[in-house]
């Protein structure tokens, strides 16, 4: 599998010029390609294939108007179409239903205030680390890195990009082996909530951080004292420096608390299970900032990832399961709750916490489809079959589920 090794690069005042040259330059020929490309489409001619588009590159190079493309390596300039042709792709497929997920929208013009610069360099630009620990690239020069672990091995390719807080970061593409983990009995099932961000099956539960709510008072001293500066001066130059820092570094804390509770899961679990948030729709609801300073997308895609790569087992229940609703003992379904209500007591006598209930019954409906995967008969059964009144713990959930007890 591919992993990306993101590190933190200084490079000199001189070397950020050339940086800045070579992402200008390689904005240029993305933007070109695509007008030739829009250009030929209303036109209703043939399609312009990558070989054309880099044959046509070469000659451009060589006229007075673009001569200036030579001053940097021409792999930026054909990772560059190669760019394109990625969005187009994805583009394509997406209109037709190949790729899944979100929809794709056509590629767009790349404009030179955008807040995120980056270029590429494959092998062919014999790009290398140094012995002295420093990242050689072609016409910029030994760039300063600063390395927190070795790579695992040789990158195929490495992007340097440039954020809005002014901050160049090296991002390495490795090709690594999976690395198994000793196998484990314990599974869990994850309920991710606001008040608390997680809360796991065996009752453990971790508090939500609000990276954002807690900084928001920097954040706003910040974006005021920027909104008092004069258009086009140095000053709101510096404050729009300060904003993009002070967002940058709650992005960052909120990415390094996923990364390290993801991990922690991972190592103890033998499989996850949590439920399929709709975040796009919960994020056009008046909850919108507290969703998105939660950061669930981002937290499900690292389990998930690490999962693959750890030999874990990971699942998403439908997101339409009453997790909620459903008494983990006895499996009657209780009917909807408002998010004030965090206890309810169920009909057989059981007070239940909503958010851990909902992770036990997430946990009990992953293992079901988990075992439907292997062949068994997991078909719940009709809602009055469900209200199971005697029986012990694991007959009661047999029932609910659909499996006989063994």
């Amino acid at each position: 599998m591919q992993l990306r090794y993101q590190f933190r690069v200084y490079p000199t005042l001189g070397q950020r010029d050339c940086l800045a040259r070579a992402f200008g330059c390689a904005r240029v020929v993305y933007n070109d390609a695509l007008a030739a490309r829009e250009q030929a489409r209303r036109e209703g001619a043939r399609h312009i294939s990558d070989a054309e588009l880099s044959k046509t590159l070469t000659e451009v190079k060589k006229t007075p108007e673009r001569a200036w493309l030579c001053e940097v390596s021409s792999v930026v300039l054909q990772q560059a179409l190669a760019d394109l042709n990625t969005a187009y792709r994805n583009f394509f497929q997406s209109v037709t239903g190949k790729r899944k997920g979100a929809r794709v929208g056509p590629p767009r013009f790349r404009s030179r205030r955008d807040n995120r610069q980056s270029i590429r360099f494959t092998r062919n630009a014999r790009f290398t680390v140094t012995e002295g620990g420093e990242l050689r690239l072609p016409k910029i020069g030994d760039v300063r890195v600063a390395w927190s672990r070795e790579l695992p091995c040789e990158p195929s390719s490495v992007t340097v990009i440039s954020d809005s807080a002014g901050r160049y970061f090296a991002s390495f593409v490795v090709e690594v082996t999976g690395e198994a983990l000793p196998e484990g009995v314990c599974e869990v099932g994850i309920d991710l909530g606001l008040r608390r961000f997680a809360v796991l099956s065996d009752g453990q539960a971790v508090a939500s951080p609000r990276f954002l709510r807690r900084a928001e008072r920097r954040l706003r001293k910040s974006q005021q004292a920027l909104s008092r500066k004069e258009k086009g001066s140095s000053n709101r130059v510096r404050a729009r420096f300060r904003v993009a820092r002070a967002h940058a570094t709650v992005a960052d804390t909120r990415r390094d608390f996923a990364h390290k509770l993801s991990t922690a899961i991972i190592r103890e679990n033998q499989a996850v299970y949590v439920e399929d948030l709709c975040v796009k729709g919960l994020a056009r609801t008046g909850l919108a900032k507290s969703v998105h300073d939660a950061g669930w997308g981002m937290f499900t895609r690292m389990l998930e990832e690490k999962a693959a790569r750890y030999g874990r087992y990971f699942a998403k229940v439908d997101r339409f399961f009453p997790s909620s609703q459903l008494c983990s003992e006895c499996g009657v379904i209780d009917g909807k709750k408002p998010l004030s209500v965090r206890s309810w007591r169920c009909r057989c006598g059981v007070v239940h916490d909503r958010d851990v209930n909902a992770a036990r019954n997430i946990l009990a409906a992953g293992q079901a489809e988990r075992r439907n995967a292997c062949g068994a008969r997991v078909r719940p059964v009709s809602v009055p079959a469900l209200r199971v009144e005697a029986g012990t713990r694991r007959e009661r959930r047999s029932a609910l589920v659909g499996i006989p007890c063994l």
